[in-house]
């Protein structure tokens, strides 16, 4: 019973808690985000060394110690108009394949400034399996935001260390709420 006033009086403190403070930046036409303030943009090598791949991510933003992240991807896709609610299976699959685990926190379609997206919140862990040596398990927290506009995917991803979720995580939901799409 004297958890409930504890409870409550957390509840009362964290509701006045400040808004994190984001800087729009128009990454194309129709589509700016909300960056948060200190992030700064990768430059293209930068972007390399961290997100190898073929196709680099449309931007990324990273803290001053480089240590979080916030990520826009732009892909093709075969799924020009495709029901959410069927995508949110395949997206949910493939990101469980990627990682060694996956904790959801949440999972939704959720609309932002009009428009839906399928929204995921976890916590990934990766081990290295194949070595006889006991490195330790990469944990991360990660909110992903996908839309699908034409053939175009859209990837928002905020990442951070799986300790600090308590301090980033109302960044994250703060960044992917400020998405803007036409």
């Amino acid at each position: 019973m004297k958890i409930i006033p504890f409870l409550l009086l957390l509840l009362g403190l964290t509701a006045f808690a400040p808004k994190p403070k984001l800087t729009t930046t128009k990454l194309s036409s129709g589509l700016s985000v909300g960056v948060p303030v200190g992030f700064t943009a990768l430059p293209d090598d930068g972007i390399a060394v961290k997100y190898p791949s073929p196709r680099k991510p449309l931007a990324v933003y990273s803290n001053p110690s480089g240590r979080v992240d916030f990520s826009v991807a732009v892909r093709p896709t075969t799924f020009e108009s495709f029901d959410y609610g069927v995508l949110m299976k395949i997206y949910k699959s493939s990101i469980q394949r990627l990682y060694t685990k996956v904790d959801f926190l949440k999972e939704d379609i959720r609309t932002v400034n009009g428009r839906d997206f399928m929204y995921f919140e976890f916590v990934s862990t990766v081990t290295d399996t194949r070595r006889n040596t006991q490195l330790a398990p990469i944990k991360r927290y990660q909110a992903v935001q996908y839309a699908i506009q034409g053939q175009q995917l859209y990837v928002f991803t905020f990442v951070a260390p799986a300790e600090e979720q308590a301090q980033w995580q109302p960044t994250a939901q703060a960044v992917l709420s400020a998405i803007a799409m036409k």
